[in-house]
């Protein structure tokens, strides 16, 4: 059947930055996030964003998790909708009754995005992605007859930011939460010609059960699939701690596992907010559910990495249980890889900064031990060929300089571990939703020498990872090179970029 044949009511997209499966490697999305340095913006996007293979219909053939979950909504709920790659929706647009936004960083104002741009003072990849997207004359073209534009996703939240540009595009309605079930209710508005919400907010109270939550239909970027949604720490910085925890059973997680393995996907990444927690008792993660968890996705995938996790629980579970040296096991017993990837966050390197907005992110273990575990937990990854991207959160409102330093003082203390260390400004979020922006403040001594000694700890590890892990197959040889010349650069260009953060002493 041809497009011409095929028509959706609901079309449902994102721009390239996240339509794309980054070469199959995650991590690579983060370049995204900034703007190209050292290299040609073309290839900078090639990097981080390459075009998605479709179908003849403009289907991408893996898609983010989260439209997919919207998608699959109203799949079940009788409606024609379908995810559609940016570079088609043209050929949907005249007849779509909605075109639906998702977005993991709308206008650049996440934590890595907004980090980039405040050093650099350059538009990230991904803002200047987005605005391509939504100045295509096809959706304005379609607006004036009629067609309704609703976002969602994650950042939804920075819309409120940026009033003017719901005014610009015209969006109709807002959609901030887990909109699993609520999405359905929008769809049956639309057709039905009623007055819809300028802004819809989904509290836990009205979160979806795990049995209301819909399984994907098609593949997910990267083979991405969830376990569970909610996280029991309550840090005031982080939105996730305000949703219900939710634990998907096993039977769940398997049937997007066989959609995922029948679509060619065959690379995964499992997804949690924390995912030692799966089958947790509170903040205790559980040997048992953990380890069936990793069976059952081994069983379907050749390689696989953590979304996230928390250290205190890296820490807890192998000390406690071994589990971690058991995991690993059963990951890497089949050869297919030799390392596993996560995202941890480990924030602060300071006690006193720890226990005003954290005081559960250490737990079992004392919050004034907490450098103390985050280093042990660095040790415990670094033994199992567990690689870590370590956020770091800068300019914090309770942030003095003795806190800073204390992280510094921490990242030393990291350099004998493998790993990436990622420090990013402050964004609004969970308790925080109202504080000012990071970013109007200026950085002084302390955060620029933390940001120093981050850069020479991840160039001097991101060499290690690139040559004994990170894209070994012959596949990956363009994309190894381009890293290594980017690297080969970003070391010349050191000293004009501490030029540039002392820059920001003088202002």
């Amino acid at each position: 059947m041809s497009f011409l044949e095929e028509k959706f009511d609901f079309i449902i997209t994102t721009d390239r930055c996240l339509m794309t499966n980054h070469h199959g490697k995650e991590f690579l999305g983060f370049l995204g996030t900034g703007p190209a340095i050292g290299i040609p913006e073309k290839a900078w996007k090639w990097l981080a964003c390459p075009k998605m293979k479709t179908d003849e219909l403009g289907r991408p053939k893996e898609a983010p998790y989260g439209m997919r979950k919207i998608e699959a909504a109203l799949i079940d709920a009788g409606y024609k909708a379908a995810i559609i790659d940016p570079d088609h929706i043209g050929k949907y647009l005249p007849h779509a009754k909605a075109l639906m936004l998702s977005h993991h960083d709308y206008f650049a104002f996440g934590p890595p995005s907004s980090t980039w741009w405040g050093i650099t003072k350059k538009e990230p990849v991904n803002y200047k992605s987005f605005q391509e997207l939504i100045h295509k004359p096809e959706i304005k073209q379609a607006k004036q007859r009629g067609m309704k534009i609703i976002a969602g996703g994650p950042s939804v939240w920075q819309w409120l930011w940026r009033t003017d540009m719901i005014e610009e595009v015209e969006v109709d309605t807002l959609v901030d939460g887990e909109a699993d079930t609520y999405i359905v209710k929008i769809a049956e508005m639309i057709m039905n010609n009623e007055p819809l919400p300028k802004y819809v907010y989904i509290g836990a109270e009205e979160a979806p059960s795990v049995d209301q939550i819909p399984e994907i239909k098609g593949a997910s970027v990267n083979g991405l699939i969830e376990i569970m949604r909610g996280c029991a720490r309550s840090c005031r910085f982080c939105s996730v701690t305000l949703r219900p925890t939710r634990y998907y059973p096993l039977e769940k997680i398997e049937r997007e596992l066989q959609v995922n393995v029948k679509n060619g996907v065959r690379h995964g990444v499992i997804h949690s907010d924390d995912v030692l927690f799966y089958g947790a008792v509170g903040i205790y993660p559980r040997p048992e559910p953990l380890i069936k968890l990793h069976k059952l996705v081994k069983k379907y995938y050749k390689s696989i990495a953590w979304s996230h996790a928390s250290l205190a629980a890296i820490r807890y579970s192998e000390e406690k249980y071994g589990l971690i040296s058991k995991i690993t096991e059963i990951v890497y017993e089949d050869g297919h890889q030799n390392y596993l990837g996560v995202e941890v966050g480990i924030e602060t390197g300071s006690s006193r900064l720890a226990k005003e907005i954290m005081p559960a992110k250490s737990a079992p273990y004392k919050v004034d031990e907490y450098p103390e575990t985050v280093e042990e937990a660095f040790k415990i990854m670094h033994d199992h060929n567990i690689i870590p991207a370590g956020t770091m959160i800068v300019g914090l409102p309770e942030e003095t300089e003795d806190d800073v330093y204390k992280t510094i003082e921490l990242v030393d203390n990291l350099r004998s571990y493998r790993s990436i260390l990622v420090p990013m400004f402050f964004v609004p979020m969970g308790y925080f939703k109202n504080k000012d922006w990071f970013t109007k403040v200026k950085l002084n001594e302390a955060h620029i020498e933390l940001y120093k000694k981050v850069f020479w700890h991840d160039v001097y590890w991101a060499e290690d990872i690139l040559n004994k892990f990170y894209l070994k197959s012959p596949v990956y040889m363009p994309v190894r090179w381009t890293l290594k010349l980017f690297l080969r650069i970003a070391k010349k260009q050191m000293k004009k970029v501490e030029a540039q953060l002392e820059g920001y002493l003088r202002k």
